[in-house]
């Protein structure tokens, strides 16, 4: 990510229990392509990673991804927004995310 002329790296390792139900909000999102009222929400088991997902006018997915340091200090939290068509786009997104899951690192 480019900040005011520099390059930022945030790293973190989240962790998940079966992925806490990641896969399932993604596939919701992808199936409601034709849209739903406020904001839906997701958050890893610690609450280091969370995203709030909502679809706007002309066939978009906003969703803000949020990583978040760990209780009890929570001093700093980093938040961007990206934006994606509906249909085809959220579905691959949606594939992504649950092959990566599923995967095992090698």
């Amino acid at each position: 990510m480019k900040a005011r002329g520099q390059w930022v790296s945030i790293e973190t390792l989240v962790r998940t229990w079966d992925g806490d139900g990641l896969d399932t909000f993604f596939s919701s999102l992808a199936e409601d392509f034709r849209g739903w009222e406020g904001a839906r929400d997701w958050r890893s088991l610690e609450r280091d990673l969370t995203l709030s997902a909502e679809h706007c006018p002309g066939g978009y997915v906003h969703l803000t991804w949020g990583i978040h340091d760990r209780p009890p200090s929570e001093e700093w939290h980093f938040e961007t927004t990206t934006v994606h068509a509906t249909g085809e786009e959220v579905r691959n997104l949606a594939a992504e995310f649950q092959m990566s899951l599923t995967s095992t690192v090698g």
